[in-house]
């Protein structure tokens, strides 16, 4: 087998692209769909709000849409 040489900065791209791809692969593996366990919006609500990622509008919203979901009603 003979060596072929690339530039570094292109053996970076092709190994981040090797771990995203591996990443991904993972994540398909699992069901992505799957039911959520915990049937109380209050508590999913709760858990959303202290990542402090989402605003409230959002919050409203994810809210809204669960008590009204089929799956979440009591």
């Amino acid at each position: 087998m003979s060596a072929i040489t690339i530039p570094k900065k292109e053996y970076q791209r092709l190994v981040d692209k090797a771990f995203r791809y591996e990443y991904l692969r993972q994540i398909m593996e699992e069901d992505i769909f799957a039911s959520p366990l915990i049937r109380d919006v209050e508590k999913i609500i709760k858990e959303f709000k202290k990542t402090n990622l989402y605003n409230e509008k959002f919050l409203k919203s994810l809210e809204y849409g669960l008590k009204n979901s089929s799956y979440f009603k009591k």
